[in-house]
Formats: structure tokens, C-alpha cells, sequence
């Protein structure tokens, strides 16, 4: 088994994904640039490698059982372990909640929320492995009920992230599931999973409008991806500290 640092970072051909992935292999960490288009995943591999930071290519996508499980076995054979996990792909589709049907909402929950599951439940073995793993969720400001609860702020008055907003509320509450389920497995104590919160990043998924760049708003994943023995599990955070549940 290989002694590099791996990192999966996943949805990471650009933007927010992009940042973190940059960020981590400036940590030392040999990253996999997770993405489901093979030919744009490898533009993004190919800057971060003129950087003189070490990057590879995995093509994931997180919605397809298969694909997943090349992944799970490419890393297995190069590396025999993964020290890192950052589920960041996700999707947002702006539709205002009352036109919402069951069935749209299947597209944001298969990606966000099964897809990280996907993810999580094939990279175990592989994060068994390693001596520190870290498992990071990527979430957002608007899966916060108390941020949500006041009608008259951006998060309460905003109805068109209906199911994306409910997709990182579940990713919040599995995230808890997941740390408790680790501690009570003695195979599985030294893994550290957590969910972030990268606050209002300019990326597509908001028509570049958020006030952060990407590189700000990877801090908080990088950091709980880094994070020492004596941190926390469990919990959900931005880059100044908690976000309330």
C-alpha cells in the first residue's frame, strides 16, 4: 500500500470542487479530480499538474452504481487506500416550490443525497485503510432550519432551492447517522466525517453571483478534510465555526 496522501475530491472539474482539490494538493495530498466528463476532468488535471501539484484523473459519476464501483476499484489497485473524501458534487435546479412535483425533485436528492451515500458506502473500505480519514460533505447555508425558520431572511424567503435545500438538510442528518454509526464500529473509530457549509460561493449553480470565490469558500471543506486526531465529528461548520443545525 502506497504511503501518499490520497484525496477523492468528486465534482471537482470546476469550480468549488476545483478549488478544494487545488487546495489540498498545495497540503501535499495527491488529489483524484473526481468528474463524470473524462475530457474536461482532464483539462482541470492538467492545470493543477502545471502547478507542479500532483493530480490524477478519476472519472466518477456518483449517480451510477458502475461507475462508482471503477472508481472504488482504480483507487484500490494504484493506492490500496484513500486518506480523503470530499463529496462535493451536487446539483441545484431553481423551480419555484409550489410547481415542484415528486418526480422532479428525483434528480437533486439521486445526486446530493443517494450519490453521496453511493459514494461513502464504496469508499469504506478503502478509508478503513487509511491511518486519519476524513470524509467531508459539502452542504449549504440553506440546509440550516434555524436559518431557514425566520420567513423574512434570504434562506426563508427564497423558494426556488425547495429541493435542493431539502437534499443538504438529509446530507446534514446523515452526516450525524454516519458519525455515530463510525464510533460505535471499531473498525471505523479513526474516521471523521463532517458536513460544510461553503457559504455564498460564485459558481454555477448560482449564476456567479455569490460573494465568495471559490478558493474562500473551499477553506471549510479543506480544513475538516485536514482536520487532527483530536477534532470533531459530527458536526456541521462554515469557515468562522458551527452553523446551527
Amino acid at each position: 500500500m502506497t504511503q501518499e496522501r490520497i484525496a477523492l475530491v468528486t465534482g471537482a472539474n470546476k469550480g468549488l470542487g476545483f478549488a478544494t482539490a487545488r487546495l489540498l494538493a498545495q497540503r501535499g495530498l495527491t488529489v483524484l479530480l473526481g468528474s463524470r466528463d473524462a475530457a474536461k476532468g482532464e483539462q482541470a488535471v492538467l492545470a493543477l499538474q502545471r502547478e507542479g501539484l500532483q493530480a490524477q484523473l478519476a472519472v466518477i459519476d456518483v449517480t451510477d452504481d458502475a461507475s462508482v464501483t471503477s472508481a472504488v476499484s482504480r483507487i484500490d489497485i494504484e493506492y490500496g487506500h484513500l486518506d480523503v473524501l470530499v463529496n462535493n458534487a451536487g446539483v441545484l435546479i431553481r423551480r419555484p416550490a409550489l410547481l415542484v412535483t415528486a418526480d422532479e425533485m428525483r434528480i437533486e436528492f439521486e445526486t446530493n443525497v443517494f450519490g453521496m451515500v453511493r459514494v461513502v458506502h464504496g469508499m469504506l473500505p478503502l478509508l478503513r485503510r487509511a491511518p486519519d480519514p476524513r470524509i467531508v460533505n459539502v452542504s449549504s447555508d440553506s440546509a440550516s432550519f434555524a436559518n431557514t425558520a425566520d420567513p423574512d431572511s434570504m434562506f426563508g424567503a427564497s423558494h426556488e432551492s425547495f429541493v435542493y435545500s431539502a437534499t443538504k438538510a438529509a446530507v446534514n442528518m446523515l452526516t450525524l447517522k454516519y458519525a455515530h454509526a463510525f464510533l460505535a464500529d471499531p473498525t471505523l473509530r479513526h474516521v471523521k466525517i463532517n458536513a460544510v457549509t461553503p457559504g455564498y460561493t460564485a459558481t454555477d449553480l448560482n449564476g456567479f453571483r455569490g460573494s465568495k470565490s471559490p478558493e474562500e469558500g473551499a477553506t471549510a471543506a479543506v480544513r475538516w478534510a485536514t482536520v487532527g486526531a483530536d477534532g470533531t465529528t459530527g458536526g456541521f461548520f462554515d469557515d468562522s465555526g458551527r452553523v446551527p443545525w
